[in-house]
Parts: C-alpha cells; sequence; structure tokens
C-alpha cells in the first residue's frame, strides 16, 4: 500500500486552481510558487535576457538570483520563486529587466 506524504501527515490539501502563462492555463496547487506551479506544466524559462535574448527561468530557487523574474499581473519584476501562486494570476514572459525605458 503506497502512501503520500499527505496521507501521512492527514493533510487534506485544497483543490487545485489555474494561473495563465503566455495566455495558456497552468494548473497550480495551493501552497505553490509560480515557479514551481510553472516547472510542473513543463515550463522551464519565463524571462529572456536583456542583451542576448536567451531564456532564463529559476536557476537558485531561493531568491538570491533574480533569474526567475516574471511579469505577474501587469507587474515586472517579481521573483517568480518566491511569488505564490493565487487563483487567476497572469503571468507573462518578461523580456530584459522590466524596465524597458530606462537607457542601461
Amino acid at each position: 500500500m503506497a502512501r503520500t506524504p499527505a496521507d501521512l501527515a492527514g493533510a487534506e490539501p485544497d483543490p487545485p486552481f489555474e494561473i495563465t502563462f503566455d495566455g495558456r492555463p497552468v494548473p497550480a496547487l495551493p501552497g505553490q510558487t509560480i515557479a514551481a506551479a510553472l516547472w510542473g506544466a513543463g515550463i522551464l524559462a519565463w524571462r529572456t535576457t536583456r542583451r542576448t535574448g536567451r531564456p532564463r527561468g529559476a536557476f537558485c530557487g531561493i531568491g538570491q538570483c533574480f533569474d526567475c523574474l516574471a511579469t505577474v499581473n501587469g507587474e515586472r519584476n517579481r521573483r517568480a520563486c518566491l511569488t505564490p501562486a493565487r487563483p487567476g494570476d497572469t503571468v507573462t514572459t518578461q523580456e530584459g529587466h522590466g524596465h524597458d525605458r530606462l537607457a542601461v
């Protein structure tokens, strides 16, 4: 008889919900970060670098490296590895550092 960690802890998780990534629905579980939900859906990159346009996603997973920056609900530069997913969140690929009006 296989038992899951939720079974062992007697946890009753809330039902899954959806967020969207670049217009596509992505399932998320309560307590997941946006990065975890995107990873779970097979999405590994959600930002491009400023100069070369190379793809980036989560690297360190603890909010230190800033590779996981995403635009969440229209707000740029959100660290997807630290931002909890909420029902109805809209995540879009962020190009560069999110400050396209700055000449840096």
